[in-house]
C-alpha cells in the first residue's frame, strides 16, 4: 500500500508550482514565498506592522503583493510607486475596503473616512472642506484653541515639576475638539457635567482600543462564519453608545438659541443651520457621522505628534534652545504665542515636520481598494486589491533621507508650509482621499509645542535619554508615556501669573 503522505507532498508541490506559474503569467507584483492556504501571508506579520512590511519590501521591492488571508494587499513603500497610485491611478484607488471597523464605527460604510468613492463621499468631503475645516471656519474658532493652550500652560505652572505630558497633550486636544464641536470641556477643570465627561472618556478609551485591534475576520471569512471572537459585538455596542452620546449633543444644540453670532457657533450649530435649508441631506446621522469622524481623526494623532516632538527636543537640548530663541525673537515675553505667529517661526515648523517624518501619526495609510485593474511599477494589480502605503518606510528610507533616524529639523528650514518634495513626505496622505484636517492638525501641534517651549525650561527626569520606543497602535504611540520636568522660564513667570484662566 502506497504512503498517502507522498500523495499529499505531490499535491502541495503541484499547488505551489501552479500558483507561482500563474503569478508570473498574470504579471503580478513580487510576493513572498510561500503563501499558505487560508492564511496567505498572515503568518509573516508581527507588530509593529509597518516595520514588518518595511522588511518585506526591502527584500521583495517597493511594490509587493501579499495575501492577508483571502484578501490581496498591495504594499507600496517608495515615493515613485506612491505617486503612481495617487496620481495616474488616483480614481482607481479612491475606494475603501469593507472592513468591520468601517461597518460599525463608520456608520455602515457611510462615513467620510470609509465611504466608497462616489457622490455621497464627494458631498461629505465638500461639507468638510467648505463648512467645517475651511480656513475661515478654523479662524473663527481660533479663540478656543488659544484658551485651551493658555489653560494647559497655567496647569503646568501649578504642577509639582514632573508631569505626564502624554496626558497633558491628550486632554488639550480632546478639549479643543469637543469645544469646537459642541462647546464643552470634558477633561481637567471647568467640566460642566462630570457624569457626561466620564461617559465620554469611557467611549474615547474604547474607541481607540478597538480601532487599534486587528480583526482576523476581515481577512479570514471562516472566522466570522464560525462566530469566533467578540470584537464585532464590542464594535456594535460601542457604536450604539457613540451614536447615542452624539445624538444627545445634537438634541441639546437644537434647543439652544439659533440666533447666536456666526463666529461663536460650534460645528454642530453650523451643520444644524444647514439642516434648516436642506433637511433631507443634512440629517442628524450625517451630522453625527462627521463629528465623530473629526473627533476620532483629530485627537490621538495630534496629541501623539506633540508627545513625540517634545520627546525629541528633550533628547536634543540644542534644538530646544534654538526653538526657544526663535520664539523669544519673534513673539517676545510680554504675550503668549498665537496661531498667527506660526508662519513666522520657520524653525518651530521644521521641528514639527521632522517629527512627522520620523514618527508619522499614521505610519500606514488608511487602506484604499482598487475599483478596477491597473498597473503599478510595471506590474498588474487586479480589481479588489487593498492598497497599503507604508509612509513610515518612505519617511525613514536612507536612500531618500540621509541618516533617517537622526533628528535634524534643519532638513525643513526654508521649506514653505504645505509644499511637498514629491511624495517623499506624506504625513497626511495625498490625492483625493488625503486628510482634510491637515491645516487644523498643524495649527494645533504648532500652538501646543510653541506654548510649552516658550513658557518653560524642560529637563529629562533622569540622566537617561527619553525612551523613544514605539508602542502598538494605529497612530504610532510612544511605548512609554513622556514624563518630564518643567519649570517656568524667568522671563515668562510674571506673564503666566497674570493670565486669566481659560
Amino acid at each position: 500500500m502506497e504512503n498517502p503522505f507522498v500523495y499529499f507532498l505531490v499535491f502541495v508541490a503541484l499547488y505551489i508550482l501552479t500558483a507561482r506559474l500563474l503569478h508570473r503569467i498574470r504579471n503580478l507584483p513580487p510576493t513572498p514565498f510561500p503563501s499558505l492556504p487560508v492564511l496567505g501571508h498572515l503568518y509573516l506579520l508581527k507588530k509593529p506592522l509597518y516595520r514588518t512590511l518595511a522588511k518585506v519590501s526591502q527584500k521583495h521591492g517597493p511594490v509587493t503583493l501579499l495575501n492577508f488571508g483571502s484578501r490581496p494587499v498591495l504594499v507600496v513603500s517608495s515615493p515613485e510607486a506612491a505617486e503612481e497610485c495617487l496620481t495616474k491611478n488616483d480614481v482607481v484607488f479612491a475606494n475603501r475596503p469593507r472592513l468591520l471597523i468601517a461597518k460599525h464605527v463608520g456608520y455602515n460604510y457611510t462615513g467620510l473616512v470609509w465611504a466608497p468613492y462616489g457622490d455621497h463621499w464627494r458631498n461629505l468631503r465638500k461639507i468638510s472642506s467648505l463648512e467645517i475645516l475651511s480656513t475661515h471656519r478654523l479662524q473663527t474658532l481660533h479663540g478656543i484653541r488659544a484658551d485651551e493652550a493658555r489653560a494647559m500652560v497655567r496647569g503646568l505652572c501649578g504642577a509639582s515639576g514632573v508631569v505626564n505630558m502624554k496626558q497633558v497633550f491628550f486632554h488639550l486636544t480632546m478639549n479643543v475638539m469637543m469645544r469646537m464641536i459642541a462647546g464643552k470641556r470634558y477633561f481637567g477643570d471647568k467640566v460642566e457635567d462630570a457624569e457626561a465627561a466620564e461617559r465620554f472618556q469611557r467611549i474615547v478609551r474604547e474607541t481607540f482600543l478597538l480601532a487599534a485591534a486587528t480583526n482576523l475576520g476581515d481577512y479570514v471569512p471562516l472566522v466570522r462564519w464560525l462566530g469566533m471572537g467578540s470584537t464585532e459585538k464590542r464594535m456594535a455596542a460601542l457604536q450604539k453608545e457613540r451614536d447615542a452620546f452624539m445624538q444627545s449633543l445634537v438634541e441639546e444644540h437644537k434647543q439652544r438659541n439659533s440666533k447666536q453670532e456666526p463666529n461663536q457657533k460650534t460645528m454642530i450649530q453650523v451643520l444644524l443651520s444647514l439642516q434648516e435649508t436642506e433637511p433631507d441631506y443634512y440629517s442628524d446621522m450625517i451630522i453625527k457621522n462627521l463629528m465623530l469622524t473629526l473627533l476620532s481623526a483629530g485627537t490621538d494623532t495630534s496629541s501623539g505628534t506633540m508627545e513625540w516632538a517634545l520627546s525629541l527636543l528633550l533628547n536634543h537640548p540644542k534644538c530646544l534652545a534654538k526653538a526657544q530663541e526663535e520664539i523669544d525673537a519673534v513673539v517676545g515675553s510680554d504675550r503668549l504665542i498665537q496661531e498667527s505667529d506660526l508662519p513666522n517661526l520657520p524653525y518651530l515648523h521644521a521641528v514639527i515636520m521632522e517629527t512627522l517624518r520620523m514618527y508619522p501619526a499614521g505610519p500606514l495609510s488608511v487602506p484604499h481598494e482598487s475599483s478596477a485593474g491597473c498597473t503599478v511599477g510595471g506590474f498588474h494589480v487586479p480589481r479588489g486589491t487593498m492598497l497599503m502605503m507604508n509612509l513610515w518606510a518612505i519617511h525613514n528610507d536612507p536612500k531618500i533621507w540621509p541618516d533617517p533616524r537622526e533628528f535634524r529639523p534643519e532638513r525643513f528650514v526654508g521649506v514653505v508650509e504645505g509644499v511637498r518634495d514629491g511624495f517623499k513626505l506624506m504625513p497626511f496622505g495625498s490625492g483625493r482621499r488625503s486628510c482634510p484636517g491637515e491645516a487644523l492638525g498643524i495649527r494645533m501641534v504648532g500652538l501646543a509645542i510653541g506654548s510649552v517651549v516658550q513658557c518653560f525650561d524642560w529637563e529629562r527626569v533622569g540622566e537617561e535619554m527619553v525612551d523613544m520606543a514605539e508602542g502598538a497602535g494605529l497612530t504610532l504611540p510612544k511605548a512609554a508615556p513622556l514624563v518630564a520636568r518643567c519649570r517656568p522660564r524667568k522671563n515668562m513667570a510674571g506673564l503666566l501669573a497674570q493670565q486669566p484662566p481659560a
